[in-house]
């Protein structure tokens, strides 16, 4: 579809949150908005970031033989530097503007985009919390989550574990069996609500980089196609890492960032 046929200037209109939804979001540190956007701009980049994560994908094993990370998702990431098209929705201030006022902050940088594709037959995302692989200094990171179709429970949508950001057990777990196990056990245990609702299409939802959040199976016959962007404050230091993962996130996402300055790399830009 060429994108002379839809109207993409939505994509750097304001979205002027209430003060409710912004309170809801720190006191949650999750929150779901519905027709951020609409169906014409889901569907035609949709089709793009399909087409593009097909053509970049290299994990073609059988689901049986799978780890249970690479059972969870096909995952591409920073796909803006892959695809013009694809940068403008990467780079939509509407989106970047709503992670500014959720979070109280001057702005925002880009820390990465990653496509999350989900296989018909594709396993659970078990139980995490991205900050775990970021070398960052402070919370204010916030991720959107964008299905590109109608997402019902049997595809697999995020679910929220409620105000979870204000436990640090299960921090240090990557994703895996054990943070299923562990972190569920800790959540069970501190009476944490899980909040596991269908996605409508043009409805997002942004949750913070300490919350905990999971997502079940795939068992519908359709890819569970979702785009992402990890936000941050635009005043963002780099710490020193704390594990491999955070040492292998500043030589991939923050290439040439120092310990202790602001992350202003050209794979970090402002965005709003």
């Amino acid at each position: 579809m060429p994108s002379t046929t839809i109207d993409l200037s939505i994509l750097d209109q304001s979205f002027p949150l209430t003060q409710e939804q912004i309170n809801f979001y720190r006191e949650h540190r999750f929150i779901k908005i519905k027709q951020v956007l609409p169906a014409g701009i889901i569907n035609h980049f949709g089709e793009l970031i399909a087409n593009k994560v097909k053509e970049l994908n290299t994990m073609h094993l059988p689901m049986e033989e799978r780890a249970t990370y690479d059972k969870a998702f096909l995952q591409i990431m920073n796909l803006w530097t892959k695809d013009e098209e694809i940068k403008r929705f990467v780079f939509s201030k509407r989106l970047a503007s709503i992670a500014t006022q959720l979070m109280g902050v001057e702005g925002v940088r880009l820390y990465h985009d990653q496509a999350l594709f989900k296989e018909p037959g594709g396993g659970i995302t078990p139980w995490h919390a991205d900050q775990f692989y970021w070398p960052l200094s402070n919370d204010h990171t916030v991720t959107v989550w964008i299905p590109m179709q109608n997402t019902p429970m049997d595809m697999g949508p995020l679910e929220f574990s409620d105000r979870s950001h204000t436990i640090e057990l299960g921090r240090d777990l990557a994703i895996s069996d054990e943070s299923e196990t562990q972190i569920e056990n800790a959540l069970k245990k501190g009476k944490f609500e899980t909040v596991a609702t269908p996605f409508d299409l043009g409805e997002v939802s942004f949750h913070s980089g300490w919350l905990f959040h999971r997502a079940g199976a795939n068992r519908s016959d359709q890819m569970r196609k979702v785009m992402t962007m990890i936000y941050m404050d635009k005043n963002m230091r780099l710490k020193k890492p704390e594990n491999d993962n955070q040492q292998a996130d500043w030589d991939t996402w923050c290439p040439g960032a120092k310990v202790g300055e602001v992350i202003d790399t050209p794979l970090n830009p402002v965005l709003f």
